[in-house]
């Protein structure tokens, strides 16, 4: 494994600090899809011991992040893309109701949070450009009133931030995605519940299509690669 890690600076629990810094990896595909972990080099390279390693990693298993290894050991979760369209079509429902409900409530969405979206998208960095996209979902959720949306959509998108950070390096929509947010928005403000509900299942199906479309020729190309060629690759070109 070649990843690069920062050592993390003194403290008593590194337990959520290394669950974040793994998650982080795993979302921008610095640990790519198939990847094997070990406790000894994530360990080593961060400057803590093994035991909140393991525990961090006994987490990232629990969430779907990544599974046994064939013979022994971890290593990252592969993406299925069919898997991925039946959680978007989750997603989906639920980011309806909750753009209708936001919409009853003529709730005006902070508009600063397109402004940073639009600005993240013109940049590299992919944590900034999939924390913008979260956050403004996130506030649709919260507008909508109904705190089980939030809850259950939470489940949802620690796959969803992986499989973004995948194809957003050469994705081609990322201006025209806020855009399509813009007009949510302006949906949910003038109260028309139907309309708002609409637009968000069109965005969502965009998506969808895109995503695992991308995300089907990214899986070809990394098999077509050479069996000793490195793992980080197959994703993060």
């Amino acid at each position: 494994m070649r990843l690069q890690l920062d050592k993390l600076p003194a403290r008593t629990d590194f337990v959520d600090t290394v669950y974040r810094v793994l998650l982080d990896a795993i979302t921008d595909g610095s640990l790519a899809p198939g990847e094997r972990i070990t406790q000894e080099e994530i360990a080593e390279q961060l400057h803590v011991s093994r035991s909140p390693v393991l525990a961090a990693l006994r987490l990232l298993k629990k969430d779907g992040l990544i599974e046994d290894a064939p013979g022994r050991g971890v290593q990252v979760t592969q993406l299925d893309p069919d898997w991925v369209g039946r959680v978007y079509e989750v997603r989906g429902a639920l980011d309806a109701l909750a753009a209708r409900l936001a919409a009853k409530a003529r709730h005006a969405i902070d508009s600063a949070l397109i402004e940073r979206g639009r600005m993240a998208a013109e940049g590299e960095d992919l944590k900034a450009i999939i924390d913008a996209d979260l956050a403004f979902h996130n506030a649709i959720y919260s507008a909508s009133g109904n705190p089980l949306i939030a809850e259950s959509a939470s489940r949802y998108w620690m796959h969803l931030r992986r499989v973004m950070g995948a194809v957003h390096r050469t994705s081609k929509h990322r201006s025209t995605i806020w855009d399509e947010h813009q007009a949510i928005a302006d949906a949910i403000a003038q109260g028309d519940a139907e309309r708002a509900a609409l637009l968000s299942d069109l965005h969502i199906d965009r998506a969808k299509t895109n995503v695992v479309a991308q995300l089907g020729e990214l899986l070809a190309r990394a098999q077509s690669l050479p069996h000793d060629a490195p793992a980080v690759s197959s994703l993060a070109a």
